[in-house]
């Protein structure tokens, strides 16, 4: 691959690369065409217990109240699809273009 990027290499003490450093939004950019999900979210949801949706919206340090208002439904009906443990796929959509993922992201 032969791409421009603003990625800047560091050599380590044996002279091969160690690490790479680049622009936060083209970290974001990669984050994100990569479909990652962060070790905290699925920390959360296996030791918490907390439903996939409800640990990514805790990590991403958004309120159900912010949530409800991007989907355009009130607090309660999003606290109910939240802790739902089966939502229906056009629900985990809505929920996931809501923050920004993409519903592989959230429904793991």
């Amino acid at each position: 691959m032969n791409a421009w990027t603003n990625a800047q290499t560091i050599v380590g003490a044996d002279g091969k690369p160690a690490f790479v450093v680049l622009p936060y939004q083209e970290f974001l950019n990669l984050y994100r065409e990569q479909e990652l999900i962060p070790h905290a979210v699925v920390q959360a949801a296996i030791l918490s217990d907390a439903t996939p949706v409800k640990a990514w919206r805790e990590h991403l340090r958004l309120l159900q109240q912010e949530v409800a208002l991007r989907l355009g439904i009130s607090q309660p009906a999003y606290a109910r699809q939240e802790n739902s443990r089966k939502p229906r796929p056009r629900t985990l959509e809505k929920i996931a273009a809501a923050l920004g993922l993409t519903p592989e992201q959230i429904n793991f």
